[in-house]
């Protein structure tokens, strides 16, 4: 009797899922926003790999395959996953999350580009955000019910609880993080001024303002000083990328460090990782500016 429960309840949830919109997404930290609107109706899917940076990405035809096979394709947009974009023109299968109307972005305090890469002069890393991550998996939910209507009480039902759970964990975070506001540290790259802003962190600076570009040697020498003065309290390097620079400007001084994943690669792509995801971020930041 059991198997035969088993069975059954096996085949309704692939029934559901053939039923339901296939929604592709281009990084991690989208997809566990999603993954929290189609809970209990299908599992989106993610282009980019564990470890892997949308800022140097190259498309393979698979990739290609999976875009042109999706019934929704959801980005931010070209300033963080360029890659995308002439794959993405002219379908109407795409929720561009940078076009959304009074999405909360903030403005960088001057404009990113290097190397030809052009960054515009908003944050893209929104979904470290508590404001623009509600924006985002509202959008997102009223997107599916469209295309996917008779889900619409379930994207509904699932956004009004993801809402719920995101406002009592941003108390729960700023309750957390209280003591350690006052600690000065440095990042690996300009990614989380939403965190921060939100929490009252207080950042002295980064090494980079994105990945592929190197810190340059002035950089080095200022952020070797406000170390050497005992301004800092950490300085997080990031698992995407090498910590060779980090380790060299830290050496010789007593400043912690840490680590902080902006992208959540160790996440599992699951219900609740969203979750999980901002929560070691905030453990991350204590860890370090605690010891």
């Amino acid at each position: 009797m059991k198997r035969i429960l088993f069975a059954c309840s096996l085949f309704i949830a692939s029934t559901m899922s053939a039923n339901a919109a296939s929604v592709l997404t281009s990084i991690k930290p989208i997809q566990l926003i999603t993954l929290e609107i189609t809970k209990g109706v299908s599992t989106p899917e993610v282009l980019l790999g564990t470890n892997t940076s949308p800022h140097d990405y190259a498309l393979k035809p698979s990739d290609v395959k999976k875009i042109r096979g999706s019934d929704l394709v959801i980005w931010f947009g070209p300033n963080l996953e360029a890659f995308l974009t002439k794959t993405l023109a002219g379908q109407d299968n795409v929720l561009a999350l940078s076009s959304l109307e009074d999405l909360d972005l903030r403005e960088f305090e001057s404009e990113h580009h290097d190397d030809g890469h052009h960054h515009g002069h908003h944050d893209p890393h929104f979904w470290l955000g508590y404001k623009p991550t509600l924006q985002v998996a509202k959008a997102i939910s009223q997107k599916l019910a469209k295309l996917d209507a008779k889900h619409s009480h379930e994207y509904q039902k699932n956004f009004d609880a993801f809402s719920e759970k995101l406002f009592e964990q941003n108390k729960q975070i700023q309750a957390q993080l209280e003591n350690v506001r006052s600690q000065g540290y440095y990042v690996f790259h300009d990614a989380y001024g939403y965190f921060e802003d939100d929490f009252g962190l207080k950042q002295l600076g980064h090494f980079t303002v994105s990945p592929e570009r190197k810190p340059g040697a002035k950089t080095l020498i200022a952020i070797r000083s406000t170390l050497s003065s005992g301004k800092a309290r950490c300085v997080f390097s990031e698992p995407q990328f090498t910590p060779a620079v980090i380790d060299s400007v830290v050496r010789g001084s007593d400043v912690n460090k840490g680590v902080l994943d902006p992208l959540g690669s160790s996440i599992e792509a699951s219900p609740g990782g969203y979750f999980k995801f901002k929560q070691t971020l905030a453990d991350s930041f204590e860890k370090c500016l605690t010891k």
